[in-house]
């Protein structure tokens, strides 16, 4: 085939000359989403490669990509054959790597220091620059770290293995073999590799180009030295201040091949392609999957119609270890750039296809939707120090940390959490109770959902907003009443039981056999007090079947008002709801509680769209 595109390099030039210099432009679906970048680098031609270029970036349309091939027709004449690709970046044979890392790169930096995970993958034929530019771009990582241009303290560790199929090498202790085993969190772990501490971007450097000597490289039919494993650098940076890391891969795929490049190797050198090339298909789809998940989880549309996309991490070594970037369920923040490296050579044009191909189908697209003012009132859409913010002015007595409840998670993240976790997070804040934990995550989960019915607004309540107990000034404020808040801000300060009224809402215990036989839950206890047992006249029994105030009739006899005996008070029950964190009040099931049972006054707040009261901070 090479001697045919030498035979009619002429031919070539006059074809491509001749072609429509403005192209039916490529039409977009959608719009990139916000955590996976796919982009392209072209190599530059080498003088001594003989070939012209096939590779043409579309000057009248940004990151859209045209490749000509000259196709040899039976008929003997040859002809013109056209492609185009559309990717998220794309960087011709002029730019640089510097302008590569400040487009691409330099953001993922910071993004891991601040907790998050960022990976950066070069895949591309054998040949055509991965390790140039990775390497490159290592040193430029290190600049960043080590300059002193990023705020706090920060600890910086260094891990960087050799994977060569299913076999891992430790490229900083001289490629000792190490293993690859899960452990019982479900967690990939590098067991026997050394996690280097750095303090400087000079000691950096130094291993970056220890493990680069160590590296596994072989003479192929394109690359006398080409990289026969993938090159994985983690770069791990530890937050002394709250105990928590952020993690940055700087991975350097091995060199695809196709099956022509492949035709003059031996049985060895074809099963290591093979596995290779596996590898990056798994890869391929790992990444596509996840950049799904996230589309479907940011853009509020993960319906039960609209299933969650299989993520086939255990199929590889590689995509073992990168687990945690790849699960959909995981709550730490991940964004991806993928380099897809290309040779522009005429030769070239088979691999350049394919490995334009396979950047294309990284890019996932959401549908485009005309530009709106974002509501502030929605979770969904709060970046980390939105939330943080949100938490210090919503987070009760005593306070929920936000650092401790959201130490690097976006609203739509910490959404995603699990009640248990949550709810765990809040109480390793000093003085957290349980029903504080329940009350802020129930107080976050209806904001979201009357984020979701803005086009309803009948059907809003009032608990999105913070509630400020004032004294309403009107009757109607009065009638429109929707908390348990004390009016006076005065009493409010109080200890609770030295302004129990009617309508209080309490927490209390009671033995386990009484607790039964009203079928109460076993963990929060709650009930609405309704008046003094000693104001009841008469002998009306309770839920329990007792009569409510037994020394009625020895009041009646002896004289005795009983106005300064206030241990006792008749309560209606509020039983857990349908939903999550709700409650819903049973007015004529009602108890006498002791005044010594109650624990501590419950803030309950009514919302009128599910009709269930919701515990608020």
């Amino acid at each position: 085939m090479e001697h045919f595109y030498l035979k009619n390099v002429a031919k070539y030039h006059s074809l491509v000359n001749a072609l429509d210099p403005t192209p039916k432009p490529r039409v977009s679906t959608g719009e990139a989403g916000p955590n996976m970048v796919a982009s392209v680098r072209i190599r530059p031609l080498s003088k001594d490669e003989g070939f012209p270029s096939a590779i043409f970036p579309r000057s009248i349309q940004e990151n859209v990509v045209d490749i000509h091939d000259l196709y040899n027709h039976p008929r003997g004449i040859p002809i013109l054959k056209s492609f185009d690709y559309q990717v998220d970046r794309l960087f011709n044979s002029e730019s640089t790597t510097e302008e590569i890392y400040e487009d691409l790169v330099a953001d993922l930096v910071p993004f891991a220091w601040n907790g998050g995970i960022g990976t950066l993958f070069a895949y591309g034929q054998t040949g055509s620059g991965k390790t140039f530019t990775v390497s490159r771009l290592e040193q430029l990582v290190a600049e960043t770290l080590m300059d002193g241009s990023l705020k706090g303290e920060r600890e910086v560790y260094m891990t960087i293995i050799d994977l060569a199929g299913n076999a891992a090498f430790d490229l900083l202790n001289e490629r000792t073999p190490i293993s690859l085993l899960e452990d019982s969190f479900g967690v990939t772990q590098m067991v026997g590799a050394d996690e280097h501490q750095v303090y400087d971007k000079e000691e950096m450097r130094d291993l970056i180009e220890h493990a680069t000597s160590f590296r596994r490289t072989a003479p192929t039919l394109k690359n006398d030295a080409s990289s026969r494993s993938h090159a994985i650098c983690r770069i791990r940076i530890r937050d002394p201040a709250t105990d928590s890391d952020g993690l940055l891969y700087l991975i350097d795929l091995a060199g695809s091949e196709g099956a022509r490049d492949v035709a003059v190797h031996g049985a060895d050198r074809m099963r290591e392609t093979r596995e290779i090339n596996i590898s990056l298909s798994v890869l391929k789809d790992c990444i596509r999957g996840k950049a799904q998940a996230d589309t479907l989880t940011s853009s509020g549309r993960q319906k039960s119609s609209l299933k969650m996309p299989h993520i086939p991490f255990r199929q590889s070594a590689l995509t073992r270890v990168l687990k945690h970037v790849f699960d959909p369920a995981s709550a730490r923040a991940c964004r991806t750039v993928v380099i897809a490296c290309v040779n522009p050579s005429l030769a070239d044009v088979g691999p350049s296809k394919n490995t334009l191909r396979f950047a294309e189908m990284l890019r996932v697209l959401v549908p485009a939707t005309e530009k709106t003012d974002s509501d502030p009132m929605a979770p969904m859409n709060w970046t980390n120090a939105q939330l943080k913010e949100w938490i210090k002015g919503n987070a009760g007595t005593p306070p929920i940390l936000p650092n401790v409840l959201a130490p690097r998670e976006s609203g739509a993240q910490l959404l995603n959490l699990s009640s248990t976790e949550f709810e765990y997070r809040c109480q390793k804040c000093p003085g957290v109770r349980p029903e504080q934990a329940k009350a802020i995550r129930s107080k976050l989960w209806q904001m979201h959902i009357d984020s979701q019915h803005t086009s309803e607004p009948s059907k809003k309540t009032i608990r999105s907003k913070p509630i400020t107990p004032t004294e309403p000034n009107t009757t109607l404020e009065l009638r429109s009443r929707m908390s348990s808040l004390d009016l006076d801000l005065a009493r409010s300060k109080l200890p609770f039981k030295e302004r129990l009224r009617p309508g209080m809402v309490v927490s209390y215990v009671m033995p386990l056999e009484r607790g039964a036989a009203l079928s109460l839950p076993d963990s929060l206890k709650l009930a609405v007090l309704l008046c003094p047992a000693e104001a009841i006249q008469g002998s009306p029994k309770d839920a329990l079947g007792k009569v409510v105030n037994p020394r009625e009739n020895e009041r009646v006899n002896t004289g005795k008002s009983g106005a300064d005996d206030g241990g006792r008070y008749l309560c209606a029950l509020l039983m857990p709801g349908q939903t999550a964190d709700a409650y819903e009040l049973n007015l004529w099931r009602q108890i006498v509680i002791d005044v010594d049972s109650m624990n501590i006054e419950v803030h309950l707040e009514y919302d009128a769209a599910t009709r269930y009261y919701y515990i608020s901070v």
